[in-house]
């Protein structure tokens, strides 16, 4: 399986990576896992070559109000899930010597994170454009890159800081599409419902298996974190913060109650059921 991963890993074509997942997570039973493998380290996952990658603050921004402020939008969703299917993957092959149960968990998350990117690359298609036509920044992939060589780092800053940020904006971003009302983004907010409502289990895999490994390594697990957030820049959170979803995906009430308010009252959202 681990092997697999790495395979899909590398493609560089988004339909045959989408592909190679879905037939891995359909072999799963089969599989040998090789837990105890050391695989060799590729740093950069495999991506066509557009779209181009610049800096977070060279994105243009645009209104969602517009046909191309739309499709914009779902692009820059979209590529967040191309890199989730990488990050999934990487999770799965890169970290030796953790159970077999850890290596599943990560291979459905990226079975999950390619039925995402399809979904919205099919949306996409409907509004006339493809996935590359529109810039974007690479923020998540520098994550994983800096936490290459710490697992529980990457389970920290990864799972349950980058992606649980996902939870916090995509009730926002929906809201924002039901004050559009078109058919596209209606069809779009119904897709953001899917996604919210997985996304929810893979921040729940992130929290349990950094919870796990800091048992077995005799961490403290927020000391730890906000040590691994200073040393590889994870980000400052800021309100509003889905707390209907954080608590589901496993965030302890305590974590909960940690989280910056900045003199704002924390936010919920709908509530989520998985």
């Amino acid at each position: 399986m681990r092997l697999g991963a790495l395979a899909a890993f590398t493609l560089a074509d988004p339909v045959a990576k989408v592909a190679a997942v879905q037939s891995l997570w359909a072999e799963r039973a089969s599989l040998t896992i090789a837990t105890d493998r050391q695989l060799e380290l590729s740093s950069q996952p495999g991506r066509p070559a557009l779209p181009l990658l610049v800096l977070p603050k060279e994105v243009p921004r645009r209104s969602p109000y517009t046909a191309e402020g739309h499709a914009a939008l779902v692009h820059s969703i979209a590529h967040i899930e191309f890199n989730a299917i990488n990050l999934a993957l990487d999770a799965a092959w890169r970290f030796a010597d953790m159970p077999e149960e850890y290596y599943r968990d990560w291979l459905r998350v990226a079975f999950e994170e390619s039925q995402h990117f399809t979904l919205l690359a099919e949306h996409l298609a409907t509004l006339g454009h493809g996935y590359g036509d529109f810039p974007a920044h690479d923020g998540l992939w520098t994550m994983a890159e800096n936490t290459r060589h710490d697992v529980v780092a990457r389970m920290a800053l990864v799972p349950r800081t980058l992606e649980a940020r996902g939870l916090d904006a995509t009730p926002i971003i929906q809201a924002k599409l039901r004050k559009v009302a078109s058919p596209a983004a209606l069809q779009a907010v119904a897709i953001l419902d899917t996604i919210l409502r997985e996304e929810v289990g893979h921040v729940a895999i992130g929290n349990h298996w950094y919870h796990w490994l800091c048992v077995r390594k005799g961490l403290n697990s927020a000391q730890f974190h906000s040590q691994a957030a200073l040393q590889h820049g994870g980000p400052s959170l800021k309100p509003p913060f889905n707390l209907a979803a954080r608590k589901l995906a496993g965030f302890t009430q305590e974590e909960l109650d940690a989280l910056p308010s900045i003199g704002m009252p924390l936010q919920t959202a709908p509530e989520i059921t998985v």
